[in-house]
């Protein structure tokens, strides 16, 4: 299968918003257990930060976008993303491919540190975000809890890749 990656549309929010609440019904991906309405998302994130990674037939089969973490302008290269692939394209490389895109992306706008918040138990996005360059930085002791009646508090890895070619060492 090839894929390829292109930037986010208005065009693919149905197959977007699809792909999103497939992971969130999974329970390890978000406190969040609906997806927001593609005014919503759009809202949200940041327009020339967003991807999605498409078959030979321009079907969807994951997505990535970023949000700005602070208004405050020391804060202007540091953001959080989200990134969420089919679970029919598991384990097929997207991923990685969406997070390679959005790391030349952002290093591109000058963006030098990209981070991220993962349930523990999601083992599969922890190796996903370590095999793209991110490191741990810190566990979160139940920060939250999920958004459903009876929801458990959950623990949260906190992830960052720092830039080599914005923030050298």
């Amino acid at each position: 299968m090839a894929v390829t990656v292109r930037p986010m549309t208005a065009a693919d929010g149905p197959a977007v918003l699809r792909i999103y609440q497939a992971g969130l019904d999974t329970e390890l991906a978000s406190f969040e257990t609906v997806a927001p309405s593609w005014e919503e998302f759009d809202k949200g994130r940041l327009p020339e930060h967003r991807f999605v990674a498409v078959d030979e037939t321009d079907t969807v089969l994951g997505w990535v976008a970023v949000s700005t973490v602070s208004s405050r302008r020391v804060y202007a290269g540091v953001v959080e993303h989200s990134v969420y692939v089919d679970p029919a394209a598991h384990r097929r490389g997207v991923g990685l491919l969406l997070l390679q895109a959005l790391i030349a992306s952002t290093e591109a706008a000058g963006i030098w540190t990209i981070q991220s918040g993962i349930f523990p138990e999601n083992v599969a996005s922890l190796r996903l975000h370590e095999k793209a360059g991110f490191r741990v930085i810190g566990i979160r002791h139940h920060p939250g809890r999920m958004q459903r009646p009876g929801g458990p508090w959950r623990d949260v890895v906190l992830m960052e890749r720092r830039s080599p070619h914005v923030y050298p060492a």
